[in-house]
This record gives C-alpha cells, structure tokens and sequence, in this order.
C-alpha cells in the first residue's frame, strides 16, 4: 500500500487542481516524496543484491549462513561472472575448493575483480623469483594480505629489501612461506632503512627477520629503537641492539613493576636489560616464582641476579630450584663462602656443576647428590660419580 500511495502522490505536482489538497495533507500528514521512494527502491536494489551474494557464498563456496552475510558487508554483485571468473582463475592455479573458500572469507571483495589485473601479475612476479605453484598456493593462504597489496608499491619492494639478507631468492620464497608478517606492508622497506640510516648491521637487521620478523613490519620503529639508545645500548653494531629492540618490544611496565617490587632500583632493571635484554621478557608469574625461591626460601638478596638475569628463563624445577638447594646445604655446612658470586652455580653446564659442587666435596657427595635428585622435578636419576641415567 505504501508503495501504491508514494508513487501516486509522485505526480501530483503536474496536476495544479491538487496542489492544495497536497499541501493540505503534506501538514497533517506528511508523506514519502519522490527522494524517499528512489531510497526505497535503491534499498530494496540492495536487498536484491546482497541476497544474491549471500546465496552465491553459501551455495558455490559452502559458507555457512553466518559467514557468508558477514562476508556480504564487504562485497556484493548482481550476476556470478565475476566471481566465477575469479574462482576459475584460482582452480587454474590449483587451489582446493576449501582453500579458496578460505582465502575469500579473508578477502570477500577479491570476488568482483579482474583477475588479470590484481591477482595474476602478482602470481607472476613470484613466479619470476623461482616459486612454484605449490608456493604460491600456500603464500597466498596463509596471508590473503597479499591480494589487497600494491604489487608495484609494497610487494616488490618489500621483497627486494628482505632480499638484500639473503643469498638467494629462492631463500627468501621458502623464507616468505614461513613467516607472513610482511604481506601487504609497506613499513618494511620503511624501517630496515631506518635501521640502516642508525648504523645497524646487516647482520643485526638478518637477526631480526629470522628471530622476530613482526618487529620489522610495525607502524613505527623509531621509538622502541630511541628507547634503546636511552637504555644504553649505544652501538647499533652490535648484536644486543637486536635482542634489545625485541625486548623493549615485548617487555611491558608491570613485568618492570615486578622486578622492582622485589627491591631492584631502575638502574639494575637497566643494567640487566642492557645485558640480556631477551632474558628479561620471563612472565610475571616466573619472575615472581623465582624471586620468591631466592630471596624468601634461599635467603639471599635479589640483587645477585642482575649479573645474570638470565637465570629467569632456566627451568624453575629442574635447574634453579635444585641447584639453589645444593648451594645453600654447602654454605650452611660451611664447605664454600656465602659471599661467593651466587648466580655462577646456575649459569654453568649441569656436568661442571656436578663437579664442581657435588662430587668434589667427598664427605658429603652422597647428601648432595640425594638432595639435588629430591628436588629435580621428575626425579632424575644420577649416580654417586655423578652420571645421569635419565637425562630432561
């Protein structure tokens, strides 16, 4: 009836004998005009259309009802030639049913266009650089990222600066296969220039890609790398300057918190990180469980292990806590000095521990070796000349 009433009331202004009548009703009730009926046949155009999509996704690419709606929001089209030529194009190239599925569910919109103009030259290209189809296969799935990205402006780029660490380009195709972080970024050329403009190493900078590629594709790398000039680490030469950059990445104010809770100053939280920054990255839960068997069960001061802050990323019940126990027995019975560097005994191999603090000690051997395999967790096995039958 709506319908019926608004287009009838469309042509009204041509006939003048209505004029007044029209805007006599206008003022007491006021009617669709012609904008409002082009809405509503635009909505119900769109309605048409998104019906179709939705058909389209759920019966030629088996989505269900839920993802093929969502997916909707960000395309639609009226006919299936389109997408069945965008379909065709991946079968071509040997996608599975279910991988196409996945990669349109990533990227619906990839459905309305033209193939030989957004998907194939980057295919090409990778092509061009030794990757077989298997590969491309499989770049694409694990980042449909790809298909959106500039093939002039991010892809090529972006490869020819990952290359520059590699010796091969097939090195770095097996190497964008691992990691798919760098797909329609343009921020890595951005800042390994960056880090090349502050005197990073190649070296350094191949660290980072094949330890923590994410960090090269973030918005903005100039403040974690200011951080670490202020942290103090100073020469971008050297090796720490990348384990410092993963650091300040993923080190968060109350891991800080924690550290200093426990009585450290921010000098010794910036002494420890510019020493093993990476060792300082231990979850909250391990720094507080480590601290508390130290300073609480051992009685010693947390301050000893800002000399090797890496004693936060050994195992707690296999290295620490046995270890730990072994050295305080030997200091209450007098057999070595309480002011000897404490840290030392947890930093060396479990052999040359064994030697230099169980088996040299004769009288007392067999209560050292019976107390460290009580608190090995798992209760290893070692023998009185100090060989370990069951290796962790």
């Amino acid at each position: 009836m709506m319908g019926t009433v608004s287009c009838f009331f469309v042509f009204l202004p041509h006939d003048k004998s209505w004029k007044t009548p029209m805007l006599k009703m206008k003022t007491l009730n006021p009617i669709p005009n012609f904008n409002f009926c082009l809405s509503l046949k635009c909505h119900y155009s769109t309605s048409q259309q998104n019906q179709f999509t939705i058909s389209y996704l759920v019966t030629n690419l088996g989505f269900s009802l839920e993802t093929a709606t969502r997916a909707s929001k960000s395309v639609r089209f009226k006919t299936s030639e389109k997408p069945d030529t965008v379909i065709a194009t991946f079968r071509n190239f040997g996608f599975s049913d279910s991988q196409i599925s996945y990669v349109v569910s990533k990227a619906p919109d990839i459905l309305t266009c033209n193939p030989y103009k957004r998907i194939l030259p980057k295919f090409e290209f990778l092509f061009s650089k030794g990757a077989s189809n298997s590969d491309v296969v499989e770049i694409v799935v694990r980042s449909p990222r790809i298909l959106y990205a500039s093939l002039d402006n991010r892809i090529i780029p972006t490869f020819e600066w990952v290359r520059r660490f590699f010796s091969s380009d097939d090195e770095v195709i097996q190497y964008l296969l691992k990691y798919r972080c760098f797909y329609g970024y343009d921020s890595v050329a951005n800042n390994v220039k960056l880090l090349l403009d502050h005197g990073v190493t190649e070296s350094n900078i191949r660290h980072l890609l094949l330890r923590s590629p994410s960090i090269l594709s973030c918005y903005d790398l100039r403040k974690p790398m200011n951080r670490v000039k202020e942290m103090g680490s100073n020469d971008p030469s050297n090796v720490n300057v990348s384990k410092a950059l993963l650091g300040i990445r993923s080190m968060t104010k109350s891991q800080v918190f924690v550290y200093k809770k426990w009585g450290w100053s921010d000098e010794m939280v910036l002494e420890a990180f510019r020493k093993r920054p990476v060792s300082m990255l231990s979850s909250e839960d391990k720094i507080n469980k480590v601290m508390s068997f130290w300073v609480n069960e051992l009685g010693w001061n947390s301050s000893a292990l800002v000399k090797r802050v890496e004693i936060f990323s050994y195992s707690l019940e296999n290295r620490i806590i046995p270890r730990g126990c072994v050295i305080s027995y030997l200091i209450s019975k007098g057999l070595i000095e309480k002011n000897v560097e404490l840290s030392t005994p947890f930093a060396v191999s479990e052999k040359m521990f064994l030697e230099m603090y169980v088996q040299r000690f004769k009288e007392e051997r067999h209560n050292l070796l019976k107390l460290y395999q009580e608190k090995m967790d798992g209760g290893k096995k070692i023998e009185e000349n100090g060989e370990v039958s069951v290796s962790y």
